[in-house]
């Protein structure tokens, strides 16, 4: 099976909201979706990349630019996934070596991701890429 790395599309919002409801657990509106999607398009800071496979859209990574006053300019990977039966296949690590060359061509010195707790599986892919964690972190929100 060829696999090809593309930028998304709108016309991937429901691909991607059934991927991050199936593989993420985030169940977001289509209609939503399809809005962010459209504005991320838009903005040359953020980059959607898509993985499909026979016409089918089996994962995507979101990557963002992350600046702070305290380091130099990098990329935060905002979500990534891929469909549980085509994990293991490399889609994942296309999907982020893709991301990382966008951050190298737009000057990023390095790419981000935080990933929760409980994904183990996820950790141990990351730290196979060259990935390390320094820190653990609590993440908190109030809702407005």
């Amino acid at each position: 099976m060829e696999l090809i790395l593309r930028n998304a599309m709108v016309s991937d919002a429901r691909a991607l909201a059934k991927l991050n409801r199936e593989e993420m657990g985030y169940d977001f509106p289509v209609e939503e979706t399809g809005k962010k999607l459209q504005a991320s398009l838009e903005n040359p800071e953020k980059k959607i990349l898509v993985a499909e496979i026979q016409g089918r859209v089996v994962g995507y990574v979101h990557l963002e630019s992350y600046d702070v006053l305290y380091a130099p300019h990098m990329k935060n990977v905002m979500g990534i996934a891929v469909a549980r039966e085509f994990r293991r296949q490399g889609v994942g690590k296309a999907l982020l070596t893709a991301g990382e060359a966008w951050a190298r061509e737009t000057g990023a010195v390095a790419v981000r991701l935080v990933s929760g707790d409980a994904r183990k599986g996820a950790h141990a892919f990351y730290q196979s890429l060259g990935y390390t964690g320094n820190k653990l972190q609590r993440n908190f929100k109030k809702m407005l």
